[in-house]
């Protein structure tokens, strides 16, 4: 057993040393207009091997940074999850399509955001902080080279694969010289009427500044000769101004795009009269958009309106261009922007592959999109052979009720719930979290309705939430204005809480309605992501909300809660203490399972608790949509976990805890994932769920996704994942078959509850 455990040491380091190789082709060759790497930016070698020694258990080191994926290229894998759906013939045209946007939204965010921290890092000189304890600058350097060789592939999908069958359909992105006269003329209209006017020409040099470059936007730049002065060139910037029309634009019935920058390069003699145009060609910039807001802020609301103003200011941290540009041009775009070349990314087909959300929201074909759900009101809030509604309170009060987004309903369910609560005289107080919403969203301006009425709203809004802080701070403003409550949250600490409480007057006392979710109360989202929610009226949980509330809107101290779980005070100790109690139980000979389900597994405490419960002989399953940290199968370690991605239709996002032992079972659903920032610098929130027909669910839920052969990828212990397909077996697909079952669920007869 001894020598076994070494030998386990030195397998993995070799496995650590594996990822570069499987995972990351750094001996690759870079395409011809790629920037090559610098030096100084090269991976280093893998640490030296240890001697195998035969020493006691305890030299089996959890803490082995080799034990540890790196955050930044796990990301990277899931995002080629998303780009395999853009690749996979099975999936509808228009829906692939959509996934070549999502994969370069994603990416984008990226870049803004996490590849800016490292840069941030290797100026700074700092290490790294991560488990796996690899530079800065050697993941920089791991990350361009997947992000080249996944561009690679982006590009063939849509130029060799979905544009040529696209257009077999009727849906035609086209360049302006395939045109036929009638399209040409319907362009020269749209652009002397339309788009002339919104162009801003800027010359680069003559005494004039490098202009503003906007993050992530489309420009041109142009390389100019006067005729009368011909050994003099300059070069001038053009804006794609998309967010004034259209990237792409629709001729003709609709369903025939041209892109925008096509049709302004057409007609550059008009924008330089007089002027020779020796070359153009496209370039994208991605700024860092991250920020730092001090918790000693006299003003949270005016900081964070402040930091959104300078982020638009962030240095750039990639360049792209397309692969024709000049290489004297890119050059000087390399320096005014002060870039190094490793920076630089070329393209071959498209920049900005999210814009082509215009092609996928063509109207009309229907053959070529998923088809259409519209979410079902669970059983329990229907009522008689009429299915007219129920109540949510009322049905609340006779038990609690799960609900799974978007196959149920969210206007049928947690819409009806507040705006049922907002309508009821007995109704004292609606208390709201919100991190992400829409503007169409009914449950915000429904506290400004509750307010109206005589009712205390109180909305706790997290002003930080990345990429909606703006939308947050219109939303507060005008919660502050009609006299709703409006707090901030806790200095130092991202409120991630999804849940709404309700008190109402009941005889003598008050009696709390709570949903608690693992999403956002956003009706967009709630279509399209996966999401649980629990209704209940438990008087612990209340109890226990009703004091978060305080803590969160107070000047009270945090309490020990009854029930349920909050970060960033005992979340961790209940989630490793759970672990522990399953290591306890299969020491003692009784059967033990743990089965996680989240979008990221990162922090290194709960992943060693797993190792340790693994090498107990504790069976574990794990559902992870994205970033895994911690590495499967490797012998005397973690030989027992089984590591899943579910990537599909739907954007995974519920979070599920599943504690099993002795034939009992300890289930929790909330908003938080195992990672440090949700641990540690969040409110986050975990509730139970205790009545067994619900638990039931959720059970459901986790069979049917750790049996999924078609939408899941199956992690390895180098780091490479591998699609996973029926051979043979019956196809299994989590998302298809919850589809299937609610709306079968929908044609049952509802149960009475009254």
């Amino acid at each position: 057993m001894q020598a076994s455990l070494g030998a386990a040491v030195v397998l993995v380091r070799r496995l650590a040393g594996a990822l570069s190789a499987v995972a990351l082709p750094l001996g690759d060759e870079m395409p011809n207009d790629a920037i090559h790497t610098p030096q100084e930016l090269e991976p280093s070698p893998p640490p030296a091997e240890p001697a195998a020694d035969a020493g006691a258990e305890a030299d089996l080191n959890l803490e082995d940074s080799s034990l540890y994926f790196n955050r930044e290229i796990s990301w990277l894998e899931f995002n080629k999850r998303v780009l395999e759906l853009a690749e996979d013939t099975s999936v509808p045209l228009l829906e692939r399509l959509k996934f070549c946007a999502i994969y370069e939204d994603n990416l984008d965010e990226f870049y803004m955001v996490r590849v800016a921290g490292l840069h941030d890092k290797v100026d700074g000189g700092l290490a790294s902080s991560m488990a796996d304890a690899i530079p800065p600058a050697e993941v920089i350097a791991r990350i361009r080279e997947r992000s080249i060789e996944l561009r690679e592939r982006l590009d063939r999908c849509f130029a060799q694969d979905l544009r040529p069958a696209l257009a077999e359909h009727g849906v035609r992105i086209i360049s302006l010289d395939s045109a036929n006269p009638e399209e040409r003329a319907e362009l020269d209209r749209l652009f002397n009427d339309q788009i002339f006017p919104a162009l801003t020409p800027l010359v680069v040099g003559r005494g004039r500044p490098f202009p503003y470059i906007s993050n992530v936007s489309i420009s041109l730049a142009v390389l100019l000769r006067n005729p009368e002065e011909e050994d003099e060139e300059v070069v001038a910037r053009v804006k794609v101004p998309k967010e004034l029309l259209r990237r792409f634009l629709p001729i003709g019935d609709g369903s025939t795009f041209v892109s925008l920058e096509d049709v302004i390069a057409s007609n550059l003699d008009e924008l330089f009269p007089g002027m020779e145009i020796l070359h153009h060609s496209l370039f994208r910039v991605t700024r860092d958009t991250d920020y730092d807001i001090s918790d000693e802020a006299d003003d949270m609301l005016e900081a964070v309106e402040e930091e959104v103003r300078r982020r638009r200011f962030g240095e750039v941290v990639r360049l792209e261009v397309s692969g024709d540009m000049d290489p004297g041009l890119r050059d000087q775009l390399v320096e005014a922007l002060k870039l190094e070349q490793h920076q630089v990314y070329g393209a071959e087909s498209l920049l900005g592959f999210n814009d082509l959300f215009d092609v996928a929201s063509v109207s009309g074909f229907s053959e070529l999109r998923y088809p259409v759900w519209k979410g079902v009101t669970p059983p329990a809030l229907q009522q008689g052979q009429s299915r007219r509604e129920v109540d949510v309170m009322t049905a609340m009060r006779h038990g609690d009720i799960l609900v799974h987004h978007p196959y149920d309903s969210f206007e049928g369910t947690v819409e009806r719930f507040v705006r049922q609560a907002v309508e009821d005289p007995q109704v004292l107080a609606i208390k709201q979290t919100v991190y992400r919403t829409s503007s169409d969203s009914p449950l915000v301006p429904g506290l400004i309705e509750a307010t109206e009425r005589g009712k205390q709203a109180v909305c706790l809004v997290e002003l930080k939430a990345r990429f909606d802080e703006s939308a947050n701070i219109r939303w507060a403003k005008a919660l502050e204005e009609a006299g709703v409550h409006v707090v901030y949250g806790i200095p130092g600490y991202k409120t991630h809480v999804k849940c709404v409480l309700v008190a109402r007057r009941e005889g003598d006392g008050v009696r709390h309605y709570v949903h608690i979710g693992t999403g956002n109360y956003n009706p967009k989202t709630a279509r399209i992501y996966t999401d649980l929610g629990l209704f209940t009226a438990d008087p612990a949980i209340g109890t226990d909300i009703a004091e978060m509330f305080n803590y969160l809107t107070g000047y009270a101290r945090p309490q020990d809660y009854d029930k349920v779980l909050v970060a960033p005070f005992k979340l961790k100790e209940g989630i490793v203490g759970q672990i522990e109690r399953m290591i306890e139980a299969h020491q003692a000979g009784r059967p033990a399972r743990i089965r996680l389900k989240m979008n990221s597994l990162l922090d290194p405490s709960c992943i060693r608790a797993l190792y340790r419960a693994s090498q107990a002989g504790v069976s574990i399953e794990l559902n992870v949509r994205g970033i895994c940290a911690l590495r499967p199968g490797v012998p005397g370690v973690s030989d027992n976990i089984r590591v899943v991605s579910i990537v599909g239709r739907f954007l995974e996002h519920s979070r599920i805890y599943s504690f099993e032992r002795d034939g009992e079972r300890e289930m929790f659903i909330g908003s938080p994932d195992l990672m440090p920032r949700n641990l540690y610098n969040r409110v986050e929130l975990l509730t139970p769920v205790a009545e067994p027909a619900l638990q039931d669910q959720l059970d459901d839920v986790l069979d049917r996704g750790f049996a999924d052969n078609t939408n899941s990828w199956k992690l390895h212990s180098d780091g490479s994942w591998e699609r996973l397909a029926p051979n043979g077996d019956e196809p299994r697909n989590l998302q298809r078959e919850l589809l299937e079952l609610h709306a079968e669920r929908s044609r049952e007869e509802p149960s009475d509850r009254d």
